[in-house]
């Protein structure tokens, strides 16, 4: 698996063959999708949707949207940020790692998860946090069983949705 980061901060300047792909995996994740609301129409989700999302994620200067690739097809995409929205949040945040659903349990999320984790440590971090939607078991037996514990219970900052915080340390 090759990670590379997103080249462009701009999603208006994302090729059109990238936000293809990148389109195909958001919408490939159709149980997430539908728990997590960010797309209006699951069954329907368009570049333009994927790449409105993304400026909101790049819209934190501190973020980077990270592609890992397998035999040159994109498997998954991380976003990090190095800075929380909250200002009471000092710790590095994962906002989202997404693996094409045509590549679940094939080891991928977990890579790219120790992948992150490897970068943050080796820039003498010692924490990273994420949030999971409530609603989705599968996600919450996931980062827990790389590590990660339980540290709050509150809405997430974009849409109020009950979340759990979950932390590693590095």
């Amino acid at each position: 698996m090759i990670v590379e980061p997103l080249a462009a901060k701009d999603p208006r300047d994302i090729p059109g063959p990238l936000l293809t792909e990148l389109t195909a995996l958001y919408a490939s994740n159709h149980a997430f999708q539908q728990l997590s609301g960010d797309f209006p129409d699951p069954d329907d989700i368009r570049p333009e949707q994927v790449a409105a999302s993304l400026a909101d994620e790049l819209a934190e200067p501190s973020a980077e949207v990270l592609l890992a690739r397998s035999a040159g097809r994109l498997v998954a995409v991380a976003v990090t940020l190095g800075r929380h929205p909250d200002p009471a949040q000092t710790e590095l945040w994962l906002g989202l790692l997404m693996v094409h659903a045509e590549e679940h349990r094939a080891g991928y999320g977990r890579r790219l998860a120790a992948y992150v984790e490897d970068g943050f440590r080796s820039r003498g971090r010692t924490g990273l946090r994420l949030a999971v939607l409530e609603n989705n078991p599968r996600a919450l037996a996931f980062w827990t069983s790389l590590g990660y514990e339980e540290t709050a219970r509150r809405p997430d900052l974009a849409h109020g949705r009950p979340c759990v915080v979950m932390r590693k340390a590095l």
